[in-house]
């Protein structure tokens, strides 16, 4: 299995709630939604929002809120419970086998309960899945399943669009990604397929990359300027041209309201800022207008980091070197996304945000907020020493 997909797995887990360390209260956003403005009224809607309260789901039932429309949670209730105090909740486990399981989602159907759309945030394992679209057949009309980037086979093609081969799985049965998640991209891709059939044209897959900003309980965008705010002399990998495609999760989140409301179906790749990406270096000039610090990068080639065990995800979050099997990671098109509506602010101003509430987290970790320390990155001595020894080799 390649870094990158492994890479892919985290920012995904974390992104629909498998990970859930405390984030914080952003703003107090939660329990006031945004005054709607003048004109953009639309039919207000009933939606199940499975999951909710992880990183992806908030930034999804905020937007839908501001817009008046008409939410139920399904999740276990064991994270964050004081999002969203006003917002039914359904309380159960994906897992059919374990606790209540799907019997309270299963109570509200039989009584007749519909909702206009129903968005998927916590579809990994088809086992899991399967159950819950039969349920919930009779229960709407249009299914939208949260996926990965990771479903493609390969990441080897510059522009791949929604049409590429999606990665195969032998045991459709799995409840694990395997040791190394070798199985998680085919996992994704057979959710994405037993949604379509239960849901012939009806259907939304949505192909995230890496989603990012305030609240990202991975940090692996964050560590980039919540290091640089530090100081110092800093590696910075590879060259300032090598690409890279984050999403911002609010918009992401406010992109999926647009999906229900307008009654898109189909796939898409969800990721940005725009089809051409960004860079790395345009990363470090986000970095350096976010922060004050006097910071010197060090570039460090490609070769020479996955010579000292710094390769992708081995060391540094997100990047990858654009060559050979990655040559085509952070380089996906999300041209029929935008089509459809998507809208991505400008980076510098996800990058500014991330470390702004980065500076806001305590250094303890409590029940309602995480604590401030880094859960991706290069180690300080690490990055010393590479930077050491590239100095070295470079007289």
């Amino acid at each position: 299995m390649t870094t990158t997909r492994r890479t892919f797995l985290t920012s995904t887990l974390a992104a629909t709630g498998m990970l859930t360390l405390p984030v914080g209260d952003q703003n107090d956003q939660d329990k006031q939604p945004a005054p709607k403005q003048p004109g953009t009224e639309s039919k207000k809607l009933n939606i199940l929002i499975l999951g909710g309260t992880g990183f992806l789901g908030p930034s999804i039932v905020r937007p839908a809120l501001a817009a008046g429309h008409s939410l139920t949670l399904f999740n276990r209730g064991k994270s964050r419970k004081s999002l969203f105090p006003t917002v039914e909740r359904i309380y159960g486990d994906q897992d059919p086998e374990k606790g209540d399981g799907l019997k309270n989602l299963a109570k509200a159907v039989e009584s007749g309960r519909t909702w206009d759309a129903i968005i998927d945030d916590i579809a990994y394992y088809p086992v899991m899945l399967r159950p819950r679209l039969e349920l919930l057949k009779k229960a709407t009309k249009h299914y939208v399943l949260i996926s990965s980037i990771s479903a493609y086979a390969k990441n080897d093609q510059i522009g791949m669009t929604e049409d590429a081969e999606l990665a195969p799985l032998a045991d459709e049965n799995l409840k694990s990604m395997g040791k190394n998640y070798e199985f998680y991209g085919g996992l994704k891709a057979v959710c994405e397929r037993d949604a379509e059939k239960a849901f012939p044209g009806h259907c939304t897959n949505v192909r995230p990359g890496f989603i990012v900003g305030p609240e990202d309980p991975t940090d692996r965008f964050t560590y980039w300027p919540v290091r640089y705010d530090k100081g110092g002399e800093m590696l910075w990998p590879g060259t300032p041209t090598d690409p890279l495609q984050v999403i911002d999760v609010r918009d992401l989140g406010a992109w999926l309201v647009k999906v229900v409301e307008n009654g898109v179906f189909g796939v898409f790749n969800a990721c940005g800022p725009d089809e051409k990406g960004w860079t790395m270096g345009g990363l470090l000039a986000a970095c350096k207008k976010a922060s004050k610090a006097e910071t010197k990068p060090v570039w460090v080639n490609a070769e020479f980091l996955a010579k000292n065990g710094q390769k992708g995800d081995e060391g540094i979050p997100i990047w990858i070197a654009p060559e050979g099997e990655s040559k085509g990671f952070h380089r996906y098109s999300n041209a029929r996304a935008k089509k459809a509506g998507l809208v991505l602010r400008d980076p510098v101003e996800t990058t500014q945000a991330t470390l702004d509430w980065f500076k806001t987290l305590p250094e303890k970790r409590s029940e309602e907020s995480r604590d401030n320390q880094l859960r991706a990155g290069i180690k300080p001595e690490i990055e010393a020493q590479i930077l050491a020894a590239f100095a070295k080799a470079s007289k």
